[in-house]
C-alpha cells in the first residue's frame, strides 16, 4: 500500500506540470456541435481516402528506412549523479524506509527531473516566442468586430468564384474575407474569456457550448495563434427564414507554447431573410 501511495504521488507531480497544456484548446475544442449538414458540398469538403486505404487496392509497401546506428545508453552515466543527488534529498533513505530499493529511488528522481527540465524548457520556449500581432490577439488597435455583411449579390466580380452551390453574381471573395476576420476574432475572444463578443457572433446553442468548455476549464487565459488561413464557401442556400452559408476554414494553429498543428473543419452561418440580423455562427462541423 506504501509502495503504492509513493507512485500514485510521482504521478500526480507529472500530471500537475502538464495540466495547463492538456487544456488549452481553440474555439470549439476541435469538436462538432451545433448545426451539422450533410449535403453535397460538405461530402465534397471531406479528403478522399488514401491509396493504402482504398478497398480491393493493396497498400503500396512502405519504403524500407535505414538502418539506424545503434547508440549506446546513457542511462549509466546519470546513474551515478542520480543516486547522488537522491542522498543528498535524503528521498533514499526514504523509499528504503518504505520497502523501496535504491534503484526505485533513482527512477523516481529521474522522472522528476526529466518533468521539470521539459517544463523549465517550454516556459522558457514560450517567452522566446516572437510577439503576436494585435489582430491576432485581440489587443487594441485590431480589427473592429465584422457581421459577414456582404449577402446581396454584386453586379460583377463574384461570378468566376462561385460554384453550383454559390449563387451566381454573389461577391463571395468579399464574404469569405470578413469570414477569415471573424474567425481570428472569435478564436482572441475565447482565448481572453470575452464572452460578449461571443455571444454576439454565434447562435444560443454554439453560445452555451462554448460557455461550457469555458468553464470547464476555469477561465483560464490562453493563446492561440493563427499562422494560416484559408476559407472556402461550399454552400449559400436559403432554407425557410434564414439563409445558411456554410465555409470551409483549414490552416495552421498553434495552441499555448506547442507546435503548429493543421486543422480542417466546416463553420456553418446562419442570417434571418427579414430584418437586420447579422451572420451567427450556428454549428462547426469536424471533417471526417
Amino acid at each position: 500500500m506504501k509502495k503504492f501511495v509513493i507512485a500514485l504521488f510521482a504521478a500526480f507531480v507529472g500530471i500537475g506540470m502538464f495540466v495547463q497544456e492538456v487544456e488549452a484548446k481553440r474555439l470549439g475544442g476541435g469538436s462538432s456541435f451545433g448545426m451539422n449538414r450533410n449535403s453535397t458540398p460538405m461530402k465534397q469538403a471531406a479528403p478522399a481516402p488514401s491509396p493504402s486505404t482504398t478497398p480491393g487496392v493493396p497498400a503500396k509497401p512502405a519504403a524500407t528506412p535505414a538502418a539506424a546506428t545503434p547508440q549506446p545508453s546513457g542511462m549509466s552515466r546519470w546513474l551515478g549523479p542520480i543516486a547522488g543527488l537522491a542522498a543528498g534529498l535524503g528521498i533514499a533513505a526514504l523509499l528504503s524506509h518504505f520497502g523501496l530499493g535504491e534503484g526505485m529511488a533513482n527512477m523516481l528522481m529521474i522522472l522528476l527531473l526529466v518533468m521539470v527540465a521539459v517544463f523549465i524548457f517550454r516556459k522558457l520556449f514560450a517567452k522566446s516566442q516572437p510577439q503576436q500581432p494585435a489582430y491576432a490577439s485581440g489587443a487594441a488597435g485590431g480589427p473592429a468586430p465584422m457581421r459577414f455583411e456582404p449577402l446581396a449579390p454584386a453586379t460583377g466580380g463574384g461570378a468566376a468564384t462561385s460554384t453550383a452551390s454559390v449563387p451566381a453574381g454573389f461577391d463571395t471573395d468579399g464574404f469569405l474575407r470578413q469570414a477569415k476576420l471573424n474567425f481570428i476574432r472569435l478564436q482572441a475572444a475565447n482565448d481572453s474569456g470575452n464572452l460578449d463578443d461571443l455571444k454576439l457572433f454565434t447562435a444560443p446553442e454554439v453560445f452555451a457550448e462554448i460557455q461550457m468548455q469555458y468553464e470547464e476549464r476555469g477561465h483560464a487565459k490562453q493563446e492561440t495563434d493563427v499562422q494560416h488561413l484559408d476559407a472556402e464557401l461550399l454552400e449559400l442556400v436559403t432554407e425557410g427564414e434564414r439563409h445558411i452559408a456554410s465555409v470551409r476554414f483549414a490552416g495552421q494553429i498553434r495552441e499555448d507554447a506547442a507546435a503548429a498543428q493543421p486543422f480542417a473543419e466546416i463553420w456553418h452561418l446562419t442570417k434571418p431573410v427579414t430584418g437586420n440580423g447579422g451572420w451567427l455562427v450556428a454549428g462547426i462541423q469536424q471533417i471526417q
